[in-house]
């Protein structure tokens, strides 16, 4: 189902990425990648001072948002830190930053992650999009087949749209 207001390129998007792991360094951080292969398909290139690490603390978590913020980027995709453990803790400092939640997103996002990818295990998810300002924030799961989903089906369609609609 799209429309004239679907995914038209109106111009070229700055999009910073955060994968949010105690575990992950630059080698091994599949999702990340995942997210910058989805963005480079779309002709979207991650600059390299807008790809980074950080631990799943709220702090560090928080100053990489507000230094993509401070970089005055059109997007931030967040990956990992959004499930249930003590750990997980990118949601609630994403909430904290956000002006605006589109609960859409993580209502979809669990709905497309239920039917097409982990069943009922999607009640564990947790999904956000938001905006600060004129940037729009997505914090998505961090496994690959997340990522793909979250990807392919919600951020790449509706990437452009969302960002023109915030700069308009």
């Amino acid at each position: 189902m799209s429309s004239e207001h679907d995914n038209i390129k109106r111009k070229d998007l700055k999009v910073g990425v955060i994968t949010v792991s105690d575990t992950r360094d630059f080698d091994t951080d599949k999702g990340g990648k995942a997210v910058i292969t989805h963005l480079q398909e779309i002709d979207i290139p991650v600059d390299k001072e807008h790809y980074m690490i950080v631990k799943d603390d709220q702090e560090a978590i928080r100053e990489g948002i507000q230094k993509l913020l401070n970089q005055q980027v059109d997007a931030i995709i967040t990956t990992g830190g959004t499930g249930v453990a003590k750990r997980d803790v990118t949601i609630e400092v994403v909430k904290s930053i956000i002006d605006k939640e589109m609960e859409g997103f993580g209502e979809i996002f669990r709905f497309l992650s239920y039917t097409e990818d982990v069943g009922p295990r999607a009640i564990l998810s947790r999904a956000l999009c938001g905006t600060k300002d004129n940037t729009v924030i997505f914090s998505i799961p961090g496994s690959v087949g997340a990522v793909k989903l979250a990807m392919e089906k919600l951020i790449t369609q509706q990437i452009h749209h969302i960002v023109h609609e915030l700069n308009k």
